[in-house]
């Protein structure tokens, strides 16, 4: 399996049909396959070789597909940079990879020469926007202008790409994701479903540096689906871009999900031909997913767990499961290529519905982390990825993600998990968005701290918060203090950042 099999095959079987579209620019499958040979062809006269590390520093665009297929058809590896890293976070991870050769989009060749200062490896930087090239920088048309190669059909274990982490638990790490990996999980997603959308658009919104808006974007050219792009994440340019393409298949994380259902202009849009929303990466309260079928009202629902060290997704929540309020908390099914168990401290399995570590084995699992031999030998143990997040499986099988295990609240004594507070804040009629965290109290040890962000023209106290809790959970799982925000620091992938949170915590109102 590797990553340019569908667009061999798309050649092959419909050659003169539209592979993506970005803004104004329609790009044929036979123009794709001619742009990406001559990126492969114009690599390789800049001294790529086999297995050298190529970096991508660009938002979503058609561009970005096609240097992505361009890096492995010259047998060579990408690494997608997070475009929301600051210039030392991004100098950081081409330095560690070893990066010479960086592909940069417009928003960021103002960055470029403190990126040489602070990354001496790297050696040529490729303008690939489509303003004028700045001195210094090689145009993507030098590149194109090169004679076209033969794809080297780059597969299997071989190094794919090297995918940083988000960071949300500390600083990112190379995650090393093969072909197969990648492939396997893309495959296996469709499997998972029992109706499973072809052809039509796919609309590529969640950021592809990302392993969730990258899978989807594999997924997508599996059955057939072209590819468009957004630079960026705008509820109304989301709406427009479903009416506009007939749009089958898109990914959202449930902080996007919640800002497109809650615009004010979503009832103007014809969003019907919308057939499949696949979401995940946090969890998504019931009140938002109601909204979202209501407004998404001819599309299925996908909830995927997992982790960029998955390729990412281990288990599936598909449509069917969602019409049971029960199952609607859950993380889904082990995937057709994962195995799943939840084991306690000694990695022995627990009986179901006992609280443990979530641990995968599969094909999908990474072949470890860039230069981290010690923290890939944590990581994988006895061929099962510990994941870090705390979970139970019940009879059925089906995994509910109770919180990261580090993330725990133990407050008096009793374990709280943050998943399950969160779940009952967001009830609450005033609350758009809910963070829930521990925070140190000479009392308590850890007190349970709720961050929200407000309905508009609503207000909250923290003795109503209570009260209102207090139906849905124990009291000592209630929180303990409220601290309302107009923003949360966000991720690149759209989790809420709970370790910027519990810098800030300011503490709120207590009680």
């Amino acid at each position: 399996m590797y990553l340019t099999q569908p667009l061999h095959r798309a050649a092959q079987q419909r050659p003169d049909e539209v592979f993506t579209v970005y803004g104004e620019r329609r790009t044929t499958v036979r123009e794709t396959c001619d742009l990406v040979s001559r990126i492969a062809g114009g690599l390789q006269s800049l001294g790529v070789g086999r297995d050298d590390r190529v970096g991508l520093l660009s938002p979503n665009t058609d561009r970005f597909c096609q240097i992505v297929f361009g890096i492995a058809w010259a047998d060579a590896v990408v690494v997608p940079v997070n475009t929301r890293w600051s210039v030392k976070e991004i100098a950081y991870s081409l330095e560690e990879a070893d990066v010479a050769v960086l592909f940069v989009d417009d928003p960021f060749v103002g960055v470029v020469d403190e990126l040489r200062a602070l990354a001496p490896s790297l050696r040529t930087i490729v303008h690939c926007g489509d303003g004028d090239t700045p001195d210094g920088l090689v145009p993507l048309g030098e590149l194109l202008a090169a004679e076209p190669v033969e794809d080297v059909h780059r597969g299997g274990d071989a190094l794919l790409g090297i995918f940083y982490t988000g960071g949300t638990t500390g600083f990112p790490k190379g995650v090393m994701l093969g072909h197969r990996q990648v492939m396997t999980a893309a495959m296996g997603m469709l499997m998972a479903q029992s109706r499973v959308p072809h052809g039509g658009a796919a609309i590529l919104v969640a950021p592809a540096f990302h392993l969730a808006g990258f899978g989807a974007w594999v997924a997508g050219m599996l059955v057939d689906m072209t590819t468009v792009p957004l630079p960026a994440f705008e509820p109304v340019a989301v709406l427009r871009a479903i009416a506009e393409h007939g749009a089958k298949q898109i990914l959202l994380v449930p902080t996007m999900i919640q800002l497109v259902v809650d615009h004010p202009d979503v009832g103007n849009h014809d969003l019907s031909s919308l057939e499949l929303v696949i979401y995940g990466a946090s969890p998504i309260s019931d009140a938002v997913l109601s909204r979202a079928r209501n407004v998404f009202a001819s599309a299925r629902f996908l909830q995927a767990y997992g982790m960029t060290e998955l390729s990412p997704s281990t288990t599936f929540l598909v449509d069917e499961d969602h019409d049971d309020p029960v199952l609607r908390r859950a993380a889904g099914r082990a995937t057709p290529y994962a195995r799943v168990r939840i084991v306690d401290p000694f990695d022995e399995e627990v009986p179901r519905g006992t609280v443990g570590e979530v641990v995968v084995a599969g094909d999908h699992v990474m072949l470890g982390y860039w230069k981290k031999p010690e923290e890939t030998a944590e990581a994988v143990r006895g061929g099962w990825m510990h994941t870090g997040d705390g979970g139970y499986m019940d009879e059925r099988g089906y995994v509910y993600i109770v919180d990261r295990i580090k993330d725990m609240i133990i407050s008096g004594g009793e374990n709280v998990y943050s998943i399950e507070v969160e779940n009952a804040v967001a009830k609450h009629p005033s609350v758009a968005q809910v963070a829930v965290i521990g925070v140190p109290d000479d009392r308590w040890g850890e007190r349970v701290h709720a961050v929200v962000g407000l309905v508009p023209d609503s207000t909250l106290t923290l003795e109503e918060l209570r009260e209102f809790c207090k139906r849905e959970i124990a009291g000592y799982k209630c929180p303990r203090s409220l601290e309302v925000v107009t923003r949360f620091p966000m991720s690149a992938a759209g989790k809420i950042l709970k370790l910027e949170l519990r810098a800030m915590a300011g503490g709120g109102k207590q009680g």
